[in-house]
């Protein structure tokens, strides 16, 4: 079931590697395909399990925010050191998120173990990054970003395994880049890399 609905998920998606603005300006119908939530407030709904299957509330004390929000107080000069402090953002939230409902011991790359509450496919990963950039968005912690509809590559058929990425897109230039948290375990930096060549990629991790 959960690779009818991932195929279901690609199949959709197919378009966007011509990288049309529309499909990537919009995140409610990625949410909804997968029965989750946006951030609302200080709370985001963690997508685990493999493919959304569980959704768990995290409301965020206003330590923890401070925490998350830390690497993006700086005043940055463009866009690439926004990104690098967005990564340890990430890092961050992996990490008090992993406390809070177990998934400390996410295991980046991991393909199999759906219905395994601790662990994160990419299809959660890319839903979970992006509920943190918009989270991150709403409070004005973005200068240089917008938060993009994360992207999908790979259909088997391509020879390439089926993946998912957050994406955020530069708001001078247009220049479009995945931010990728599932290569690796829960609380390691995410891959960054131009949307374009992520697209492209033939490898399973980036």
């Amino acid at each position: 079931m959960r690779a009818v609905r991932l195929i279901t998920l690609l199949v959709a998606a197919a378009g966007l590697s011509a990288c049309a603005a529309q499909s990537l300006s919009s995140h409610g119908d990625w949410y909804e395909a997968r029965s989750a939530s946006p951030p609302a407030g200080n709370r985001v709904y963690v997508c685990h399990g493999f493919g959304c299957l569980y959704t768990t509330p995290v409301s965020f004390t206003d330590g923890e925010l401070t925490t998350i929000t830390a690497p993006l107080q700086a005043e940055f000069t463009g866009p690439g050191q926004e990104r690098a402090a967005l990564a340890r953002s990430v890092q961050a939230f992996e990490e008090i998120v992993g406390r809070r409902i177990g998934t400390g011991s996410d295991r980046g790359g991991f393909e199999i173990g759906g219905g395994d509450k601790s662990q994160m496919d990419c299809l959660d990963e890319a839903t979970n990054t992006t509920s943190l950039f918009l989270l991150l968005q709403s409070r004005g912690a973005l200068k240089h970003h917008t938060v993009m509809h994360p992207v999908a590559r790979g259909f088997f058929l391509d020879g390439r395994y089926p993946h998912a990425t957050a994406v955020l897109g530069e708001t001078s230039g247009g220049e479009k880049w995945a931010i990728d948290s599932w290569p690796d375990d829960n609380g390691k930096p995410p891959v960054v890399q131009r949307l374009d060549k992520w697209l492209a990629s033939r490898r399973t991790t980036t």
